[in-house]
């Protein structure tokens, strides 16, 4: 009798006590413990719907020519991390161009990497993953390890980064891809709300990227995008890429190369907040810098699972500080020192300066709708949701930061 009492208490707890063990596995480790049996399996998923934190993979340092250093780090350290990715956001940096006399044949050599880099990438991922993937000029990254690590901003050379966001309470991400439709001059905004980008009151930041801008009517095309979302309720931040080269909900290689359109993801739930701030040209020295950044802190967006985001002009950078590197990522680590910061350098900016306010409700700065499109500027962001996630966008060539509500705990 003592004996089975025993062995009802153990088996009571037992549940308790496996949940505890696997919780200290790394996600890859704890799929494959699910497989032992039942109960394995149903403590591995109540474990792995507590992991609602962002994570990520930096590469920083160039490797053997066969394969991009992101593809390396992603492959290694995807054995370590404690997320299962529903969504992933990477951004690569292909080799900088030296002069525009071999732009041609290099331009066509990048886009046969990208192809191979974002084939290689996409094969370590969870199938079921959402995958969206960015060439640009030039990387901001914070290194893995810590929030707090030091921001670089990487203007020459290879590097990259891989946001890897997992399922969060209350929050939806969507992926969306418009292209440009050379026989139709208008663009049929249906297709907005079948993006979760209109009549979708929970909207709060959405992320998108122009591609191909060099190509006529490309910039009319992205006016068509982004005028509509122009409302105070919704943060828009982002810039003109070098290219798209991972969209999984669709057949990336099917898309002309000389197409132009915008890809981008939208984040939708009631906890999130977000605020973004402008950098303009005016903006040229450590003191300028660090005065918009004391904006971005005064929305008093808390800090707790919160990412910043970066986008830059490529002429700014250390071109613009005469010569002094990593100004604006320095100025904005001085003001949010645990929050990692992400973004690239690319060829125009969009967004325009929104605050959020004491009761998370966003409001313009300007009486007038703000011009979203934008050169030689940065655009900075942050956001999160309570107990959920925060982002903030990085700086732009007019930079523009945003502070995002969290999304996860």
């Amino acid at each position: 009798m003592e004996s089975a009492a025993k062995g009802s208490y153990v088996l009571a707890n037992l549940a308790e006590v496996v949940e505890r063990v696997l919780g200290f596995l790394p996600t890859k480790a704890l799929l494959r413990a699910a497989c032992v049996c039942r109960l394995w399996r149903e403590c591995a998923r109540r474990t792995l719907r507590t992991r609602q934190r962002i994570a990520w993979v930096s590469a920083l340092e160039p490797g053997p020519a066969e394969n991009h250093a992101l593809v390396r780090a992603l492959a290694r350290e995807l054995e370590k991390v404690h997320v299962l990715p529903q969504t992933v956001l990477y951004i690569a940096d292909a080799e900088t161009f030296s002069g525009h006399e071999e732009c041609h044949e290099q331009k066509k050599a990048r886009k046969r990497n990208s192809k191979e880099t974002a084939l290689a990438l996409e094969k370590l991922l969870p199938k079921r993953c959402q995958v969206l993937g960015l060439v640009t000029p030039g990387i901001v990254v914070t290194p893995m390890g810590s929030s707090s690590n030091q921001p670089q901003e990487i203007e020459e050379g290879e590097a990259g980064f891989a946001l890897l966001f997992p399922k969060i309470d209350g929050v939806k991400i969507h992926t969306f891809h418009f292209s440009k439709d050379v026989k139709n001059r208008v663009f049929d905004e249906s297709k907005f709300a079948e993006a979760g980008l209109k009549n979708n009151p929970d909207l709060r930041v959405v992320l998108l990227f122009g591609y191909n801008s060099w190509k006529t009517g490309a910039t009319r095309f992205l006016h068509q995008i982004v005028n509509p979302l122009n409302e105070k309720s919704i943060i828009l931040a982002g810039g003109q890429v070098e290219s798209f080269t991972s969209l999984t909900s669709e057949n990336t290689h099917a898309q002309p190369g000389d197409a132009c359109g915008v890809v981008g993801l939208a984040f939708s739930g009631p906890q999130i907040q977000s605020a973004t701030v402008l950098l303009d040209q005016d903006v040229a020295d450590e003191r300028t810098a660090e005065a918009a950044m004391q904006r971005l802190k005064a929305a008093n967006i808390p800090e707790h699972n919160t990412i910043g985001f970066m986008f830059a002009c490529v002429g700014r950078g250390y071109r613009h500080y005469k010569t002094k590197r990593n100004m604006e990522a320095d100025a904005f680590r001085k003001f949010f020192p645990n929050v990692p910061l992400f973004g690239f350098f690319g060829h125009g900016e969009i967004g325009c300066d929104r605050i959020v306010t004491g009761n998370f409700v966003l409001r313009e700065c300007n009486d007038i709708k703000d011009d979203l499109l934008h050169g030689y500027t940065t655009r900075a962001e942050k956001s999160g949701r309570v107990d959920i996630l925060q982002s903030k966008p990085l700086p732009k060539h007019k930079h523009r930061f945003g502070k995002k509500k969290r999304h996860g705990p």
